[in-house]
């Protein structure tokens, strides 16, 4: 599990799971990743009023528990889930700002979620994959992981950017990690989002402390700030409406879990199919660690499987690299106020494209699977799906609300197995 075959950096490498470039390069490359998933794990617990260093630490927990249940044979990151936000806000009556004060029942709910999470992945180790294979074939996973991306692009283009100066900064942003991807060479170009958004960075500074167009960035909380500190911890209550609420979000989890192994099982070339009931496990019971102390509910991070994506390493000793520096990171209090020191419209930026690198690694999976759109079963599940997820498309039951991913991830199963139903 801790034992990858050393390989030496080269113009256009791949680099397999159970490989890795020399230390130096992999612990650089780890760090990339928890720059990519900070930018969502940061955002979701603010969303929900969770405390922000918590969600950095335990998804560095989670991770971390996810490589020893898969083994060290799937390349993932675990991070703060959005699934969850929607019934979180619903089951705690949080208003958007702040502190949440009835975080408690949230977490009750979230173990829960993780419970059952981790039960379905037992059923899966214990009677395969055939059944999940079935409800979610590839038009299915596909879409799905499309309309993760396509959902959240909403985020950096109408929250992130609330001036047109902020906008141009964005754009600026993206373009700076354009041009590192394709016009550098070596650790430049593996380091592409971490670059780019340290280029852009400095251009802002430049603009707005130099030239006074913009919000200035400020130092102040971030030379404050203490370097080590236990994070605010906080413990679960256990309300049947809020489990109610919460717990059916597994269902969604599991879709995406699996979204992201199909996904990398094409960028890799390996067959995770094996490892799907252990991944499912080992989200879950993160899941249930992470509520027990004050953490949102996790998942496998799309953002991080767009890096790899981008950089073609797929190394798991990155992630444990990733998982380790997350874990330091959410006891410093000083990494909490270096996030809110970087310019809103650049993390936008460095937004745009993983939640774009996102979409793309939905749409991979229908071209490696070789999805037949012709094939009017198919094509209608993809369409409905991804105007669905990409719309936001809204159902409530009483109290309880599915968002666009929720109803785009439901929508696609039901619709795929009616369909299905019929076809000879």
């Amino acid at each position: 599990m801790f034992n990858w075959t050393e390989k030496q950096p080269a113009e256009g490498i791949v680099v397999a799971p159970d490989e890795r470039l020399p230390w130096p390069q992999t612990v650089a490359l780890g760090i990339q990743h928890v720059v990519a998933m900070f930018g969502a794990t940061v955002l979701g617990p603010l969303l929900m009023g969770f405390d922000t260093n918590v969600a950095i630490l335990m998804s560095g927990v989670g991770t971390l528990i996810f490589f020893l249940f898969v083994g060290g044979k799937v390349p993932s990151y675990l991070g703060s889930s959005f699934a969850f936000i929607s019934v979180v806000a619903a089951a705690t009556g949080y208003a958007g700002q702040g502190a949440n004060g009835n975080i408690p029942l949230a977490l009750g709910g979230i173990i829960v979620c993780g419970a059952l999470y981790a039960v379905i992945g037992l059923i899966v180790m214990s009677t395969g994959t055939g059944w999940v294979e079935r409800l979610m074939p590839p038009v299915v996973t596909g879409a799905v992981v499309a309309v993760i991306g396509l959902n959240l692009a909403s985020i950096p283009i109408k929250n992130m950017a609330p001036t047109s100066f902020d906008s141009w900064i964005q754009a600026l942003t993206f373009l700076s990690i354009a041009l590192v991807a394709v016009f550098t060479r070596g650790m430049t170009r593996r380091l592409l989002i971490l670059v780019g958004l340290i280029v852009a960075t400095i251009i802002y500074a430049v603009l707005t402390n130099g030239l006074g167009w913009g919000k200035p960035v400020s130092g102040a909380v971030l030379a404050n700030a203490a370097w080590f500190g236990v994070p605010n911890f906080s413990a679960p209550a256990f309300d049947a409406k809020a489990i109610i609420l919460i717990a059916p979000v597994a269902l969604i989890l599991v879709a995406e879990n699996l979204g992201h192994l199909k996904a990398v099982g094409a960028m890799t070339g390996r067959n995770m199919d094996p490892h799907i009931g252990r991944a499912f496990l080992g989200d879950g019971v993160a899941t249930m660690v992470s509520g027990g102390v004050g953490g949102t509910g996790m998942t496998t991070y799309a953002e991080n499987i767009g890096v790899m994506a981008a950089t073609r390493i797929y190394s798991t000793a990155l992630f444990v690299v990733a998982g380790l520096v997350a874990i330091l990171l959410g006891f410093s209090p000083k990494f909490g106020a270096l996030i809110h020191t970087i310019p809103l419209p650049v993390m936008g930026g460095v937004s745009i494209v993983v939640f774009g690198l996102i979409a793309i690694a939905g749409a991979k999976i229908w071209v490696d699977n070789k999805v037949d759109f012709t094939d009017s079963r198919n094509l209608i599940v993809a369409a409905i799906t991804l105007v669905l997820g990409t719309g936001d498309f809204t159902l409530k039951f009483g109290d309880f609300a599915m968002g666009g991913i929720g109803t785009a991830t439901f929508g696609a199963i039901i619709l795929n197995a009616v369909l299905s139903s019929g076809k000879k």
